[in-house]
């Protein structure tokens, strides 16, 4: 199975809102959002809406993430408990 360049972008950075990916991709919103819906329907990410204020303004977002999907340890020392 092929996978998109949205997913491969999502896995890469984590956490990411609808406006980033389609500024980073060079994709329309629209497209983007439309691709979101169907990686969310086939239950690769996870999705929730957010508004965030810029400005003084209300900006609706789409947030979303790898679902499952547990980046690794970073390497190097960790804290004692």
């Amino acid at each position: 199975m092929k996978t998109s360049p949205i997913f491969e972008h999502i896995k890469k950075h984590g956490q990411v809102c609808d406006a980033e990916i389609a500024s980073a991709l060079g994709l329309g919103l629209t497209e983007v959002r439309n691709s979101l819906s169907d990686l969310s329907a086939a239950r690769q990410i996870s999705c929730c809406s957010v508004t965030r204020f810029k400005n003084g303004n209300s900006v609706e977002e789409i947030l979303c993430r790898i679902s499952g999907y547990i980046p690794p340890a970073a390497p190097g020392r960790k804290p004692k408990r």
